[in-house]
């Protein structure tokens, strides 16, 4: 029997990460997810995810210096963003992204991984990484009729990341809380977006349609699309005394809870544990509001749906915090996916450097063949 969805079948080797759900714990390389990000800089652990091991100050320095640059967007790229941010009638960051990404491969001439050499490829990641938060946020400008906001060459990632959404420099809390989310998102073992990276890597493409690819998967609400639609719950929801009576209703008509539930974890999951630390530190009455309804949910669950207890996922309380630091509904999902870059890059080179088709079998299920082929009426 094929499981669905491919639950619990090993794919692949990895030295990159992994989770492990029945302990609600997670790991960037040999080194727990969240004790790095309550500890080192995102730029730190992007390093760790490119080369193994953390960087000295030395590294580190130099780490900078060479990926600060890549931040800026191609001058052949740049022409065309415009059209891009404006095309359709209705924006889409995600997808505007995925146009972007598409393109610099082709003005850059990313050629398929398997006539690079691994230097070549780390360089062309690297600049993937750098350059599409200059993208997203250029792109989300220029469909609102504003002007792009040039990267900052004084501010690290996180805070350079909101800095290019306003043209103000964020204040040193606000950075520090989006840079606790966008660590806590750099990579989760081989989810759907991940696993579409590795193969269409094996297939030998370049570099940039890996990534496309991995971006479209991620566009899919059951992957990457819902921080906003949890936040969407509470504002459903509207005010503490309609918490009781909304939630019971949409338990008992069969509806989904947002930001609860997770296919690997089946205890607390790490990242929801840390967003909400994140989300008590900056306070504010939609803080307290989304505890509330988390405790409510919880015991309605327990109460009306004995042993079918459910644990916030990473989305709830990142839309939380996404919305306290300034970042509109739409780009929560984009944010997601520019720390997931730096994830896809490392499983990208490590699949090229050890590379073999992925091609798996499916089970025939359908009525037994040959059957004669009926003549045409």
């Amino acid at each position: 029997e094929v499981p669905r969805g491919l639950k619990g079948v090993v794919v692949a080797e990895t030295a990159i990460g992994d989770v492990r759900g029945q302990e609600g714990f997670y790991h960037y390389r040999q080194y727990s997810a969240i004790e790095l990000n309550e500890q080192r800089p995102l730029e730190d652990v992007w390093y760790l995810m490119f080369e193994g091991s953390l960087p000295t100050k030395a590294q580190r320095a130099a780490f900078l210096e060479e990926t600060r640059p890549l931040r800026a967007i191609p001058d052949a790229l740049k022409s065309i963003l415009p059209g891009i941010a404006r095309a359709g009638e209705r924006f889409e960051p995600l997808d505007a992204l995925r146009t972007a990404i598409s393109q610099l491969g082709s003005v850059q001439d990313f050629p398929p991984v398997l006539d690079i050499d691994a230097p070549t490829l780390r360089g062309q990641a690297l600049q993937v990484c750098a350059v599409a938060p200059t993208l997203l946020m250029a792109l989300y400008r220029l469909n609102k009729g504003q002007e792009p906001v040039e990267p900052h060459p004084d501010l690290p990632y996180a805070a350079n990341y909101l800095y290019m959404l306003t043209g103000a420099e964020p204040s040193a809390e606000h950075a520090w809380a989006i840079e606790r989310y966008l660590i806590s998102t750099i990579d989760h073992g081989f989810n759907a977006s991940t696993f579409t990276a590795r193969v269409i890597t094996s297939t030998g493409a370049d570099l940039a349609a890996g990534v496309v690819g991995a971006i479209g998967a991620m566009s899919g609400p059951l992957h990457g699309g819902a921080p906003s639609r949890a936040l969407d719950m509470l504002e459903a929801i509207g005010t503490p005394d309609r918490a009781d009576r909304w939630i019971r209703d949409t338990v008992q008509g069969g509806g989904r809870i947002m930001g609860f539930g997770h296919a690997v974890y089946k205890t607390d999951d790490p990242r929801s544990l840390l967003l909400r630390r994140v989300a008590e530190r900056l306070g504010g009455p939609r803080v307290a509001f989304a505890k509330q309804v988390e405790r409510q949910v919880i015991d309605i669950l327990e109460e009306l749906k004995p042993g079918r207890r459910l644990y916030t996922n990473v989305e709830y309380y990142a839309g939380v915090v996404m919305e306290a630091v300034g970042l509109p509904p739409e780009m929560f999902t984009p944010t997601f996916t520019s720390s997931r870059l730096i994830g896809w890059c490392a499983h990208v080179m490590e699949q090229a450097a050890d590379n073999r088709l992925i091609r798996p079998s499916a089970h025939y299920a359908g009525p037994p063949p040959p059957q004669p082929v009926p003549p045409a009426e």
